[in-house]
């Protein structure tokens, strides 16, 4: 009883996620009532004096502690850039990026950061976001930070709802689903932030594309084993995902890696396992014409113990099909991806690099890369992509 006591009060990652597994399977209340969490947890009101809880959208029995406290999982709030020719001694070519594009210009942030601090609070091009990425869904989301003319500043709260990150931000301490990026709890419960396109590619990728961008410095002003990665093994396809409680959708493996679209009151999915190597897909959802750009060119950030020794999986981003007044249809030419209206051949960031149309950017309509079992969770009704049509 002592060893499991130990486990489930440590604040080390790999006991961490053995607390998360075991509340999961046995439910907070058994231990709870068995005296082994007293004082493992404090009284939300108490930890949360600023929070409006008389104000929610969802019912508190979904959330629960995924372990850190408020903050455990500190937030960047002071982001620092380098370019890549410093970036290129500590970012490996294949690791995955987050991207942000905006007016010529671009920034990533490695995932071997995000990891360790799921927040980024970021001012770019005069626009104030906050990149989020929630390891345990796969789940890398960037939000305008501003609301009714207020700029807020997120933080983690260390409370999970279906698994998924729910940040706070510190004007109003009013809770916020990452991946919806709507308020659940407080003042702002019901509030929706404005989605910002972003993709994850390989570092390589981004740094063809802007050989001169930005990347987010590992001087964070915190000690972290940038690199490492604290969720070995997690997104393996067989394996279940932690504290969640509600019932799987059984269309797709738990943790296959989907793009999602979303249009007109319609959303699809595209699983990775529809991919096949590197290509294109031309497909419409809801009058919308759009391509999904795949290759298998991006190392997973929870496969093994270090990102750079992780096994490879498909990047993939999607984008309307629509150029001025011409829809355009893709297909992959001796290892490159052009459009057969024009010759024109384009990159996996939208980017028009050569041909009649170079310098045009497509415009990016996807809703970012998940596990399926978190985008289903929360976007039930979606339409399963299918070669050869949807269900």
């Amino acid at each position: 009883m002592g060893h499991l006591y130990a486990i489930l009060r440590s604040k080390a990652w790999p006991y961490r996620l053995v607390r998360i597994a075991v509340l999961a399977t046995a439910g907070w209340w058994v231990l709870k009532s068995s005296g082994l969490l007293i004082g493992a947890e404090i009284p939300w009101e108490k930890e949360w004096p600023r929070t409006d809880f008389s104000r929610k959208t969802v019912d508190f029995l979904e959330i629960a502690s995924g372990g850190p406290p408020k903050d455990g999982i500190p937030a960047i709030d002071h982001p620092q850039f380098v370019l890549p020719a410093d970036a290129d001694t500590w970012v490996g070519a294949r690791e995955p990026v987050i991207v942000v594009q905006r007016n010529g210009r671009a920034r990533a942030y490695p995932l071997q950061i995000l990891i360790y601090h799921e927040i980024v609070n970021d001012m770019f091009d005069g626009l104030p976001i906050s990149v989020t990425f929630c390891p345990l869904c796969n789940a890398s989301l960037v939000f305008d930070r501003r609301v009714g003319g207020r700029t807020l500043d997120f933080g983690t709260t260390g409370k999970l709802r279906k698994s998924d990150l729910v940040m706070y931000d510190r004007q109003t301490e009013s809770w916020w689903q990452q991946f919806t990026g709507t308020g659940i709890v407080g003042h702002y419960a019901g509030t929706r932030l404005r989605l910002i396109p972003s993709q994850i590619v390989a570092y390589e990728d981004f740094r063809r594309a802007y050989p001169t961008g930005e990347v987010l410095s590992r001087s964070t002003g915190y000690f972290r084993r940038y690199g490492s990665n604290p969720y070995r093994g997690y997104d393996r396809v067989g394996n279940s995902p932690f504290l969640f409680n509600d019932q799987l959708d059984k269309r797709l493996p738990a943790m296959e890696r989907v793009l999602g679209i979303m249009q007109a009151g319609r959303s699809r999915v595209y699983p990775f396992s529809a991919f096949n190597g590197q290509g294109v897909l031309n497909d419409e959802l809801a009058g919308l014409p759009v391509v999904i750009i795949y290759k298998r060119s991006t190392l997973s950030a929870l496969d093994g113990a270090r990102i750079k020794d992780s096994r490879r999986v498909h990047a993939a981003t999607g984008f309307d099909r629509r150029v001025g007044n011409r829809v355009l249809s893709f297909e992959l030419s001796d290892g490159k991806i052009v459009d057969r209206e024009t010759g024109t051949q384009w990159n996996q960031l939208g980017q028009a690099v050569a041909g009649p149309l170079a310098g045009e950017h497509l415009q990016a309509v996807d809703n970012g890369v998940h596990f399926a079992f978190a985008w289903l969770a929360f976007r039930p009704e979606s339409e399963i992509y299918k070669k050869g049509g949807s269900e």
